[in-house]
């Protein structure tokens, strides 16, 4: 039974398991003991249409099953909890919520078909209705609309409709309406296994009459489904129900709404926020109907949304490279639809510059977007049949500027220097209360004040990766100082048998052992998180360990590739540290290092190098413990364990080091189970933003269950999809999703360089994070997987990610706009051409010749060479070698090119061995 696999679930957090207590059980048996007023007792209608097998429940009709036909045995909505789930307050596809007001009145009155349920009269069902109810007995008395609701076919689809009527001698203002989105989130007391097999996530696209909501299995297998407005039923807002009893936490991120009209919610409960569109409300005069509805569509991949969107004439958006401006890109946006554009329209006005250009095949219409405001924009179209489309951006400064301000704010506001701490945590880069505009030397989680777990390493980290996309000598000597003075001997066991162990929080709660008044009275610190000394210094959550294995790389590469940067150790001993530390973790934290880590791909940067350094005792034995952490996995159905029931940051690991010992079929479910929770969406925030909804709880400041923007997952899963993409180039949706998922990390990075944990998806927030948290873990993802991507796509031309494209005859040449202009992937030859030191100027490639030309600047003071290598990564042009048309000599597997008081050209070309 479900509830049976709630209760005896167990909750892993912080690298504690906390077992479920009475107390905790007791909202789930509390579920299971209130009187059941569904009607399920009376029955089910069972009934079908073209693509689903749908099941209503016959006295509320009320969704008990959605079923695709092509897959019967799968249902999309939470149906194997229904009893348990079938009490007053208790949400159910087919639900509707209202707040209404008639004329003269000042305040709003809400409705709901789920707070007070009673069986509805069922209606005579005319041509094509499936089932019809009127819904008066589960409204509260005196409502002024009378409410019908169809389960019905139109033009083959399985429809949704409520029809509304002012059955009053007066005017009535709905000010909100909403259709709860039940589908089957809910992971709670479940095996991931059991999670892949029966469950989904779903994600808005809040695009107005355009707007949809995509449904995916977990296991990212078909099919996958869309619920899309029927007639005039715009996606204004995505509205949490928060007063639905089912109990939210890290097995359920809770059900959402589609809203209609928010007006009334935008007056009270969001006046403080930036909607994602402008709250709206509708008048019924006396004796006025209005239908509202959905409709659900199934599609077979989520590559194929899109293309189905178009086929059931819904407006389609594709912006390249997606939806994070920065100023000093040439963006493009591609629309789809019957018809012609009438007007655009830009919020904040004159924040994007949008240019229509000559329109392309298969109906799509062309536009030039260049950012010019910094922040959120809203970018209205309205079609000439009144069909209206929004689409969120977010523009930025240019990339190198925003990190170059991130560095910045981690070295100076977050730099602290105390030598009287008592927790021995200076010098550092500490967390960060950027509502308080002070750094956060005590907290009530441990590892927030303590320098670990990723919540409070996150600072450090990210100042570390920075240096490896923009390095600044004064930031590199700080870091050197926090490698030696706090985290070698500190944080990091430096003598004895415990050497290179990670401890999990300096800073600790013990007031018996310290000095009166080391503790602040405003804090409770009555809370499993306040750890003890002992829980503070232990060693055995793994987590941690890829954190300091990545501080040591950075600092190994930038010795080894640059003059002067790095004046403390050799780069020798920035290696041997980064691979003692990755022993480490398997030697004294065994098992949590079962499971894939966050970050855990350096160890695979770490493998590689020592392998190019000649180091090979080293390599074969890190090769050798980490073969048999693949060799788990690969015994695993799904491997993405962790110390959470289910979690989306293991997978970045997982997909690593299954490619690289051979194991692709366990890569490819890996890649799969991203794409469900990775989604392509014409939105700033949700493209490419993956799936992550309790980090507030242990990284935030605003603590709360909720689905976070662009949390480190984003830019850690991009890892995969762009590796996969330059593996399999003709696949564009994986380019479009990684790279979202690349750009939406720093996204959220304000202008004076703070970057939070996330930002907050509830409408009544929508803003950042006060506190930095975990933000550095994505980080490492940015800095160790950024590039430029140029691509010849088959409708829409040549086109650039992360650099501007220009074609002058059978030269195409991409201007890199990243911030460390050191990567380029050539897709229609399948070249990933890198830099360990050095700059891409700008990228030439000949379509004829298939030579690739780069223009490296000229030296300075760090960098006296560039050392460039050319991988052939796609799978099919493998065997295909690019090498330099001039002799250069080559270390650690790089070319080495001499650079002088001018730029330099050095010409790749296929060899003729």
């Amino acid at each position: 039974m479900v509830l049976q696999r709630i209760i005896v679930a167990g909750i892993l957090c912080g690298g504690m398991i906390v077992q479920l207590t009475a107390t905790a059980q007791s909202p789930w048996i509390r579920l299971g003991q209130r009187p059941s007023t569904l009607g399920l007792d009376q029955g089910t209608l069972d009934l079908q249409t073209q693509a689903f097998r749908l099941k209503l429940v016959k006295a509320s009709q009320t969704v008990a099953a959605l079923s695709p036909v092509t897959l019967p045995g799968f249902d999309f909505t939470p149906g194997d909890s229904i009893k348990v789930r079938s009490s007053n307050g208790m949400y159910q596809l087919g639900d509707i919520t209202l707040r209404l007001r008639a004329a003269g009145d000042t305040g709003w009155k809400s409705y709901s078909t789920a707070a007070g349920r009673k069986p509805v009269t069922a209606l005579t069902a005319g041509a094509g209705v499936l089932a019809a109810a009127d819904l008066a007995a589960s409204l509260p008395a005196g409502i002024p609309l009378q409410v019908k609701r169809y389960w019905e076919v139109v033009n083959n689809r399985l429809t949704l409709r409520f029809e509304l009527s002012n059955t009053t001698g007066q005017p009535v203002e709905i000010g909100a309406l909403g259709i709860p989105m039940i589908f089957n989130n809910l992971l709670a007391g479940k095996t991931l296994e059991q999670t892949h097999a029966d469950n989904v996530f779903f994600d808005p696209y809040t695009g107005a009459d355009a707007g949809y909501l995509q449904v995916a299995r977990l296991s990212g297998e078909k099919p996958v489904m869309l619920v899309v407005p029927l007639g005039k039923t715009p996606f204004e807002a995505y509205n949490p129900l928060l007063d639905d009893p089912t109990p939210r936490g890290i097995g359920f991120e809770g059900f959402h709404e589609w809203m209609v009209h928010s007006k009334a919610y935008a007056e009270k409960e969001w006046k403080q926020a930036q909607p994602w569109n402008e709250p709206t409300s509708a008048v019924l005069k006396p004796g006025e109907k209005r239908n509202y509805g959905v409709q659900f569509i199934v599609t077979d991949d989520l590559r194929k949304i899109e293309k189905t969107l178009a086929e059931n004439g819904r407006p389609v958006a594709v912006g390249i490279p997606g939806y994070v401006v920065p100023q000093d890109v040439d963006a493009s946006l591609f629309l789809q639809y019957g018809k012609k554009v009438k007007e655009v329209a830009v919020n904040p006005a004159g924040a994007l510059k949008i240019t229509a250009r000559p329109a392309l095949s298969n109906g799509w219409q062309a536009y030039s977007v260049q950012g010019k405001t910094n922040g959120r924009v809203r970018l209205t179209i309205t079609y000439t049949d009144g069909t209206v489309q929004t689409i969120q951006y977010k523009v930025s400064k240019p990339e190198k500027a925003v990190i170059a301000d991130y560095g910045r704010f981690l070295t100076q506001d977050q730099w602290y220097v105390n030598n009287n701490d008592l927790f021995h945590r200076s010098p550092s880069v500490i967390s960060y209360d950027y509502e308080k505009k002070q750094q956060v030397t005590q907290d009530s989680r441990a590892w927030i004040a303590g320098l670990s777990d990723e919540g409070g390493a996150g600072g450090w980290l990210g100042a570390a990766m920075k240096q490896l996309v923009l390095p600044d000598q004064k930031q590199v000597q700080q870091l050197e100082q926090f490698v030696d003075q706090t985290l070698w001997g500190r944080l990091q066991v430096s003598e004895g048998p415990e050497k290179y162990g990670v401890r999990k929080s300096l800073y600790y709660y013990e007031p018996d052992s310290m000095p009166a008044g080391t503790y602040s009275k405003e804090i409770n610190y009555k809370t499993w998180s306040a750890w003890p000394k002992k829980e503070a210094m232990s060693l055995g959550r793994s987590y941690n360990y890829p954190h300091v294995t990545a501080a040591y790389w950075v600092l190994y590469r930038l010795a080894r590739y640059n003059k002067g940067l790095v004046t403390n150790h050799d780069w020798q001993w920035y290696l041997q540290q980064a691979h003692r530390t990755a022993m480490a973790m398997v030697q004294h934290a065994p098992y949590y290092a079962e499971f894939g880590q966050m970050e855990g791909s350096v160890f695979c940067l770490v493998l590689k190098d020592l392998k190019a350094e000649g180091l090979q005792t080293d390599a074969n034995e890190l090769e050798g413990v980490m073969k048999k952490r693949a060799l788990h996995w690969k015994s695993l159905k799904y491997p993405f364990g962790s110390e959470m029931p289910w979690d989306s940051t293991g997978q970045e690991e997982v997909y690593i080091w299954s490619l690289f010992f051979g194991f692709e079929e366990k890569a490819d479910v890996t890649l799969k189970a991203i794409l469900a929770y990775m989604p392509a969406i014409p939105s700033w925030a949700y493209n490419g933003n993956a799936r992550r909804y309790w980090d507030f709880l242990y990284g935030g400041k605003l603590s709360r269950i909720e689905r976070m923007i662009h949390h480190y997952g984003s830019e850690l899963n991009a890892i995969p999809v762009l590796t996969e993409y330059r593996r399999k180039p003709d696949d564009f949706y994986l380019l479009r999703v990684g790279y979202g998922g690349l750009q939406g990390g720093i996204s959220t990075i304000t202008e004076d360089g703070f970057a939070p944990c996330a930002f907050h998806s509830f409408p009544a927030t929508l803003e950042n994070d006060g506190l930095s948290g975990d933000y550095g873990s994505g980080f490492y993802g940015y800095a160790v997987n950024t590039g430029s991507y140029l691509v010849k796509h088959s409708t829409f031309g040549w086109l650039g990610f992360g650099g501007n494209v220009q074609v002058k005859g059978s030269t195409v040449t991409l201007r890199p706009t990243t911030a460390a202009a050191n990567a380029v992937y050539v897709a229609p030859v399948g070249v990933w051409v890198t830099l360990a030191a050095g700059r891409l100027q700008s990228v030439q490639y000949n379509t004829v010749t298939k030579a690739i030309t780069v223009t490296l600047p000229a030296a300075d003071a760090h960098v006296a060479n560039a050392y460039v290598k050319a991988e052939q990564e796609a799978v099919a042009y493998k065997g295909k070698e690019y090498v330099p048309s001039a002799t250069l000599a080559k270390q650690g597997g790089y070319y080495v090119v001499p650079l002088g008081t001018q730029s330099k050209n050095i010409t790749l070309q296929l060899s003729s061995r």
